[in-house]
């Protein structure tokens, strides 16, 4: 917003929106229904931005984008468009392998969705990340449990480490995978590969309202469609209605709505006008009943974990665990 010269302030002096009269240099601005004074600094993606006489001044960093997988068939493409598919088989997560059947392309990453808990809900149980040729060889890193978790299958990767509670693997190409060891994925693309890129996470190109290109390149509205499209096998059947596991576990629904209120509650009241907190809310309820086969609390913690990641993001620190609520046990140097 601006402020404009108003008859209500003397001359010189310009109307701040806030009912009162300032000097053009004390200016405020508004952001996500927010007053700033001037000065002020807010960091929206990588870029950071002042507010000047009523203005924001941004820098103009081209930004990664960042793609998320996590619980039971959650999606949060480049662009920020957020739905879920519980298929059961692999499927193209994003790739730049895309338009003709001939076109060259640097990498491919997979995604190997199987069935967890008894309702029928998918989860990502290994990705497979493709850079160059697809006839690599492979390493595995993965955790081997009762409860399919996510692993992940790379391909040389020049960049390996541990940050915190993540797996980072880094590509010279500008591919990224950050795997939290469980149930979360993130994939992040240099600005590069914008617009160039397809397959569930989207495609790049700042515009939500088109992700769901399918595989032979149509816009389609049904997430079911979509998603169908970008399987590996036609052997593998295709979804054909959204599970919903509280209908079919309805005595787990009361215990899941319960704990997952935390994400609406004062605890991240902070975030809640910079990051819509309504679908996390959502789908941690669906994780947390259809996590029926053991693991209630990873679920559900996973669930939770993937709106705080979207708080931090958006510069709304949250300090949402305890020791009661999914704690964390760092070592004493951490």
């Amino acid at each position: 917003t601006e402020c404009v010269s108003s008859c209500v302030c003397p001359e010189g002096l310009f109307d701040d929106g806030r009912g009162g009269c300032v000097e053009q240099k004390d200016c405020p601005c508004i952001h996500n229904n927010e007053w700033y004074s001037s000065g002020d600094k807010i960091k929206v993606d990588c870029n950071t931005c002042t507010c000047q006489k009523g203005m924001w001044k941004c820098t103009d960093d081209v930004c990664y984008g960042t793609c998320t997988i996590y619980g039971s068939g959650h999606y949060n493409t480049f662009d920020g468009k957020f739905y879920d598919f519980d298929g059961s088989c692999e499927y193209v997560a994003t790739q730049d392998f895309c338009g003709d059947k001939n076109s060259s392309g640097s990498f491919s990453i997979i995604t190997e969705n199987v069935p967890c808990g008894t309702t029928g809900v998918t989860c990502s149980k290994a990705i497979k990340m493709f850079l160059g040729v697809r006839s690599h060889a492979m390493k595995t890193l993965s955790n081997r449990s009762a409860t399919p978790l996510l692993a992940i299958l790379e391909v040389i990767s020049e960049f390996e480490l541990t940050v915190g509670l993540y797996l980072v693997i880094e590509a010279s190409n500008g591919v990224m995978l950050i795997w939290d060891k469980k149930t979360t994925v993130f994939i992040k693309l240099s600005p590069d590969y914008k617009g160039k890129v397809c397959g569930l996470c989207g495609n790049f190109d700042d515009k939500a309202n088109n992700d769901f290109t399918t595989r032979s390149g149509l816009l389609d509205t049904n997430p079911l469609n979509f998603g169908n499209s970008w399987k590996q096998s036609p052997m593998c059947p295709d979804v054909t209605q959204e599970i919903k596991p509280c209908d079919l576990k309805p005595h787990r629904k009361s215990w899941a709505e319960k704990e997952c209120s935390i994400i609406q509650s004062e605890v991240f009241k902070i975030c809640h006008s910079k990051v819509n907190p309504h679908p996390y809310y959502e789908a941690c309820v669906h994780d947390a009943c259809s996590c029926d086969s053991g693991g209630d609390c990873e679920c559900f913690c996973s669930a939770v974990a993937a709106y705080a990641q979207e708080c931090i993001k958006a510069e709304a620190c949250v300090f949402w665990r305890t020791p009661d609520i999914c704690p964390i046990f760092c070592d004493y140097y951490n």
